[in-house]
């Protein structure tokens, strides 16, 4: 499981998340599994993990166990699929936000630009539009609002021109294509991280993630009993504040909503007040854990 993705936060999302061993748990994003393997080895006979991945590559991860349901499905659905399933209630859910180590390793999936490879990027490759669609059936000026919103970048018109001026000449396909294309709007001395933040935008974009995530965090609410815990790994700022503003209002715009007394009128309990951060041994161990944010919160008992 180690060469698909190495768990970021392990023993602290864990230890989080359990509170009753013979509970039921969600690993809303399954991977490389490190997450449920460890929680598994925290609960009883008694205990279940319900996990969810909409990438079939990662079903190649599955655990043999008797507790673990493994379901081919976005974690957005989650409500839905665990009422499917029979269950009303759970006493945790775990969501990693990062993309997997496979999924960036794996050229053919287009989600790097170390390598040059189709314009995919596609987490669920069943359907859906491709990055390479986005590019082409994306208005210049929605263009730059997708770079500008998901990746933060900070000539995002001047990036969208570039690209509509090279697609008028020939179709940008690949990886390599996208890389040309863009070149003069690419810092010499910060390419890597430029570059960085357009193909953030365009996965985000292609995946829907940011749509998801809300209807995920709504989702897991509903799904949590009264004092269950939320328990979710974020990597970037956008998702970390939306994650953030949920825990702490329960709407990602974080407005607040307050009872004729003045006290907000939110369903969780935010645990921890400031984010856990790796240790900087795991981060030398896992460059890829460098960005990670830890955040917990505990749905609300009623009286509480």
């Amino acid at each position: 499981m180690s060469e698909y993705h190495t768990p970021v936060l392990l023993n602290e999302s864990i230890s989080a998340l359990v509170s009753d061993t013979s509970g039921i748990y969600v690993d809303a994003t399954f991977g490389g599994g490190g997450h449920t393997a460890e929680l598994l080895t925290r609960l009883t006979p008694a205990g279940r993990v319900i996990a969810f991945d909409r990438d079939l590559d990662a079903f190649g991860n599955k655990i043999d166990d008797s507790r673990l349901k493994l379901i081919h499905n976005n974690f957005r659905f989650i409500h839905n699929c665990l009422l499917y399933e029979g269950i009303k209630e759970t006493d945790g859910i775990l969501a990693d936000l990062g993309v997997s180590s496979h999924q960036f390793d794996t050229a053919e999936r287009g989600f790097s630009f170390r390598y040059d490879a189709p314009l995919d990027m596609r987490m669920n490759r069943d359907g859906g539009r491709t990055a390479a669609d986005v590019i082409r059936e994306s208005s210049d000026e929605y263009l730059g609002k997708i770079f500008r919103m998901y990746g933060e970048v900070p000539n995002a018109g001047k990036l969208a021109g570039l690209i509509s001026e090279a697609r008028s000449k020939k179709d940008i396909l690949t990886t390599g294509d996208l890389d040309k294309a863009i070149t003069p709007a690419v810092p010499k001395f910060s390419a890597h991280k430029y570059l960085a933040k357009v193909y953030q935008a365009l996965r985000i974009e292609v995946n829907q993630e940011m749509r998801s995530l809300e209807k995920f965090l709504s989702g897991a609410e509903e799904s949590l009993k009264p004092g269950g815990r939320l328990v979710i790994i974020t990597y970037q700022s956008l998702e970390d504040r939306m994650v953030k503003n949920f825990m702490k209002t329960g709407n990602i715009e974080g407005h607040m909503v307050k009872d004729f007394y003045g006290n907000i009128m939110a369903p969780m309990n935010v645990i921890s007040r400031k984010p856990v951060l790796p240790p900087e041994e795991e981060i030398a161990a896992n460059t890829r854990a460098r960005s990670a944010k830890l955040r917990i919160a505990e749905k609300k008992v009623k009286n509480d």
